[in-house]
């Protein structure tokens, strides 16, 4: 990381990547000391448009060492652009987007969407800091990013089989934040479920629990909820099924969200 601060300097553009995301840590300090404040300290003279490219999160079958999901180190560190792909045209575009971007970027690709193939538009499509719906829907909106789509769209799929219309939102990139789709999305189900797969205390979930909240307050039916990850170091392999976040986790976490207003007023008696 350090010999790739240098290689910007020198007018070089440096696609560093860590091989898995714990491993990353020892490469921190100059990830937050000098790629992300040099263009503040400079005033604007020198810049350190980098991507850094960070294997993250689990479902692999891997070991503690092997399976974070450090996104909120690095949503957390001004001066940093953070982007978490959920699928293989996502995977290349947001590279690409990341590769043309003049800031420094950390590109958190999910260990799973390795193991993925499909075929790809090479046309560079939506850009960086823009959310899309995955799918639609009426009842409530689900939030998520990178590897936590997949299984959001799977809950979704499974709620439809009960009657519950759930639209899926995939942020695609972190930092910057697309509040206007997110806002627009909630505002349009009254209700708010955001799913991620790192641990859920003071992660990037709250986070966005506390943007929705603030702008959609008044469209609310109910709280906004969170599923995520537990808050312990990640376990070994043969327990990862109950750390991660499942369809069945977040369809209960559905069920606790106020429908009062679902109530067909033909069951409704009145005194």
């Amino acid at each position: 990381m350090g010999f790739a601060v240098g290689m910007t300097m020198a007018g070089f553009k440096p696609v560093v990547e860590m091989q898995f995301d714990a491993f990353a840590y020892p490469a921190f300090e100059q990830i937050v000391s000098h790629v992300a404040k040099l263009r503040n300290r400079t005033r604007g003279a020198l810049s350190v448009p980098m991507v850094i490219r960070v294997p993250y999160a689990g479902g692999i079958g891997g070991v503690e060492h092997h399976c974070d999901s450090s996104e909120a180190y690095y949503v957390h560190t001004p001066g940093l652009k953070v982007a978490a792909p959920a699928t293989v045209d996502d995977a290349y575009t947001l590279l690409r987007r990341a590769i043309d971007d003049p800031d420094p970027v950390v590109l958190l690709e999910p260990k799973r969407l390795y193991f993925a193939s499909a075929d790809t538009d090479l046309a560079v499509g939506e850009p960086m800091g823009r959310a899309v719906v995955r799918r639609e829907g009426t009842d409530a909106t689900l939030i998520a990013y990178g590897p936590a789509v997949r299984v959001a769209l799977d809950a979704a799929a499974a709620a439809a089989e009960d009657g519950l219309s759930l639209e899926v939102v995939d942020l695609r990139t972190l930092v910057p934040f697309d509040d206007e789709t997110v806002a627009a999305s909630v505002r349009r189900t009254g209700r708010c479920v955001v799913v991620q797969e790192a641990q859920g205390f003071a992660g990037v979930g709250a986070e966005i629990a506390a943007r929705v909240q603030e702008r959609c307050f008044h469209h609310l039916h109910a709280p906004v909820l969170r599923v995520s990850g537990l808050d312990i170091p990640y376990p070994p392999p043969k327990l990862e099924r109950f750390h991660l976040p499942g369809v069945d986790r977040i369809l209960d976490t559905v069920d606790r969200l106020q429908w009062s207003d679902r109530v067909d007023p033909r069951w409704v008696v009145t005194a």
